[in-house]
């Protein structure tokens, strides 16, 4: 069987502040943009990986969501703990210098974890966490 990811959601609440986080600061290209307003889906990636992408999507907007589910879902964002995401780098010291010069939400500095991963972990604009990880 041959299957591979190839794209994820992670909710926006500002798509215009979103687009440029993600192609501004972590150098993602933009391959798809439509909806106008708060109701755009963006579709950004990593540069030379065409088959693997991130869908910014404005969250709970699907029929069939309550308003007390929409609200939850609000509120989980405001919290930080609706989406995440983890990422890789070659060069996580490197990355996290260029977060820093960006003034992005900081979470956590990078760390050697006692389970054998050296990492960092940051917020994009709708609060969502981005951990990456390094990797050789």
């Amino acid at each position: 069987m041959d299957i591979t990811i190839n794209t994820t959601f992670l909710p926006h609440d500002d798509p215009e502040e979103s687009l440029a986080f993600y192609r501004d600061v972590l150098g993602f290209e933009v391959r798809g943009d439509v909806g106008q307003g708060a109701m755009r889906w963006i579709t950004v990636g990593p540069a030379g990986q065409p088959d693997t992408n991130i869908l910014l999507a404005p969250p709970a907007v699907a029929p069939g969501i309550t308003d007390d589910e929409r609200r939850t879902i609000t509120e989980m964002m405001a919290k930080g703990t609706y989406g995440w995401i983890l990422l890789a780098t070659k060069n996580l010291d490197a990355l996290f210098e260029q977060l820093q010069a960006h003034d992005v939400d900081v979470v956590q500095e990078p760390t050697d974890q006692p389970y054998g991963v050296r990492d960092c972990a940051f917020r994009d604009p709708a609060g969502n966490e981005i951990r990456v990880k390094q990797v050789n």
